[in-house]
């Protein structure tokens, strides 16, 4: 299943996508549905005309929309769709910034939310501590061979996300999981090595 999605293109919505709180109110939107700002407020510890403000900039930029509302006197706004990407190999000066601002935005929360996670790790039963955490691994693959593993994991990820658009179909103890995919490339070294790696510290798989 494909999920729906918004993919930005443009410069300007790439610099207005780029701020947290903006990104925290897309992400509470397709967590939890439909609401109104002062809901959102509420969940996320924010004023509500801070937030209202930012659900219009979000709808400039096609993120957000007004959802029908129950009465006349709420005025609820919901996630035009659930996902978000953009491109990273435009060659175009402007977007190749605005972009790298969105990258470093994003990056920041997925600090913010791994430490949030480390902080009530220890209070998680033990079959989600043990399938949960962080870790790396090193590769050498050529950039078309890095672009069909990315395929491969998408689409194994794909097969839950009728899951994200039907609560119906998740099972009863499923919990809502964030894995995040992060491909880092090294420097290039000034010469390529004809010995295999035996860096003592290189980091391992930590659950």
């Amino acid at each position: 299943m494909t999920l729906p999605e918004v993919k930005l293109s443009d410069p300007v919505a790439l610099r207005g996508y780029a701020h947290p709180l903006r990104m925290a109110l897309v992400g509470l939107l397709r967590r939890e549905g439909p609401m109104t700002a002062t809901r959102a407020a509420e969940r996320l510890g924010e004023s509500v005309p801070n937030c209202s403000f930012h659900l219009r900039q979000l709808a400039k930029y096609g993120l957000a929309e007004r959802a029908p509302a129950g009465d006349a006197r709420e005025r609820p706004w919901r996630a035009t769709a659930a996902n978000t990407t953009w491109d990273g190999a435009s060659d175009d000066p402007r977007v190749q910034a605005a972009t790298e601002a969105l990258n470093a935005t994003q990056l920041a929360l997925y600090v913010r939310y791994a430490e949030q996670f480390l902080a009530r790790r220890a209070d998680e039963p033990t079959a989600w501590r043990a399938v949960t955490g962080f870790g790396d691994t090193s590769l050498y693959v050529t950039a078309d061979e890095m672009a069909a593993l990315t395929e491969r994991i998408d689409a194994l990820l794909a097969e839950y996300h009728d899951r994200i658009t039907d609560p119906s179909r998740r099972p009863a103890d499923a919990r809502r999981v964030s894995l995040v995919q992060l491909a880092l490339l090294d420097a290039a070294p000034a010469t390529s090595p004809t010995t295999p790696d035996a860096d003592p510290t290189e980091p391992g798989r930590a659950r």
